[in-house]
């Protein structure tokens, strides 16, 4: 029973009988990683529930079932599209908690943050806050994945300076849950001052003002 490999697909002779082509799997035709980035600007500008499933393969530059096929569906592309911007443009978040002092850390967290919410080669904001913050009930996954994401951000900030108090860089007096809480509330504040157009000046003096009153270890 010989194979035939030719251009054209694979085909499989059967004795006497004629060669039938059997379909080959075609590759995909785009580039994933290319593709998500694109989806991430989408709903980065427009949210979760703004972001059309029209907009969205226009972007990729796909039709509905690729992006089925690739990514699943709008939901599940949305959670891909959250992790990337994690690992990416947000990455400056899980780096700043490796700083050697609770003090570095909050400088490497806030000036991160006015970096990357004024940087002109991205939309303004943050898409974990700013994503689904009001939503209707088909999004309301998406909602509490993000108040998820954020509640794991703020324990592992909070464990971070439990670590630098039990260190003696923080003072014993002081509240590693509510240091934490006050950076969090202040850089939620800052993305949504960013949104509404404030500059980078702006933000950085809020956050100059942070590190100005950091409590001596």
């Amino acid at each position: 029973m010989p194979v035939d490999l030719g251009s054209q697909g694979t085909y499989v002779s059967l004795g006497r009988k004629k060669d039938w082509p059997v379909t080959v799997g075609r590759p995909r035709a785009f580039d994933v990683d290319v593709a998500l980035d694109r989806a991430l600007d989408v709903f980065w500008r427009k949210g979760y529930e703004g972001a059309s499933m029209a907009e969205l393969t226009d972007a990729m530059g796909i039709n509905r079932p690729s992006l089925y096929a690739a990514f699943g569906n709008k939901e599940e592309l949305f959670r891909k599209v959250l992790d990337r911007y994690l690992a990416g443009p947000a990455g400056f978040a899980c780096a700043a908690l490796e700083a050697p002092t609770a003090r570095e850390v909050a400088e490497r967290l806030l000036f991160g943050a006015v970096d990357a919410l004024t940087d002109p080669e991205h939309p303004r904001g943050c898409l974990v806050v700013l994503g689904a913050l009001s939503c209707g009930t088909t999004a309301e996954p998406i909602r509490e994945e993000l108040v998820l994401r954020r509640a794991a951000a703020e324990a592992a900030l909070r464990d971070r300076f439990f670590l630098a108090r039990e260190n003696g860089d923080l003072p014993g007096t002081s509240d590693p849950g509510d240091l934490a809480r006050y950076i969090w509330a202040l850089l939620h504040g800052m993305t949504v001052h960013a949104a509404s157009g404030a500059t980078r000046g702006d933000l950085r003096c809020l956050a100059e003002m942070v590190i100005r009153s950091w409590p001596p270890a």
